[in-house]
């Protein structure tokens, strides 16, 4: 990918490579930041790479929706306040906090880590629906509602639509995001507004 003969330290090339490893940043941007980065003191250094370290070995996910956390529950979870009879179920962790700017919800999540997608070799044992099945069964399903807060494209309407069928027979409610959102939107690049209207106003599920 990189040239050795393109940069006067084998360490720095080492650097670049690392950086332009990252989604969206090229060759030149990763050159950049890694002269920027050897312009910052050393300690400066030190605290972004042992950020990152602990990034890799200290983060947590929540033993009950996925969630990023610091510890086996994440912050939503633990907050006493919220309605854990109402699940919005998402794809990823962006969706949650795409959610949680909007202000509009108070419930909990179920975060999938995917969607179902053939051309990709993503099935849905691939994705946390099995834990969120076992979730709901071991609640009490009266009053339990199921927000699909997927995409609207074609993988999100296919992943929703298993998960229907997987829960439709537990008794539980299952409503969908009001379409403000256009065909195929991400939840993590639509505005609050428009995101937060589409929860208030969501919809019961029709398969």
């Amino acid at each position: 990918m990189y040239s050795t003969e393109k940069y006067p330290s084998q360490i720095l090339q080492e650097a670049v490579e690392a950086i332009g490893s990252l989604p969206g940043v090229g060759s030149r941007s990763a050159l950049r930041l890694a002269l920027h980065l050897l312009g910052q003191p050393a300690e400066n250094i030190h605290h972004f790479t042992a950020a990152i370290n602990r990034l890799a070995d200290d983060v947590h996910y929540c033993r009950t929706c996925q969630m990023i956390a610091d510890s086996d529950t994440c912050s939503i979870c633990a907050d006493r306040t919220r309605d854990t009879r109402t699940i919005c179920v998402v794809e990823s962790v962006r969706d949650v906090m795409s959610i949680e700017a909007t202000g509009q919800y108070r419930g909990v999540y179920h975060i999938l880590g995917g969607i179902i997608s053939p051309i990709d070799g993503i099935g849905p044992s691939d994705l946390h629906i099995k834990e969120l099945v076992e979730r709901i069964r071991g609640m009490q399903a009266e009053d339990i509602e199921i927000i699909l807060a997927l995409s609207g494209d074609v993988e999100g309407e296919t992943t929703s639509l298993y998960i229907y069928r997987q829960i439709e027979g537990l008794g539980v409610k299952v409503s969908t995001l009001a379409r403000g959102l256009g065909f195929g939107d991400d939840l993590e690049y639509a505005d609050a507004l428009t995101l937060g209207r589409s929860i208030v106003a969501r919809q019961p599920f029709r398969p």
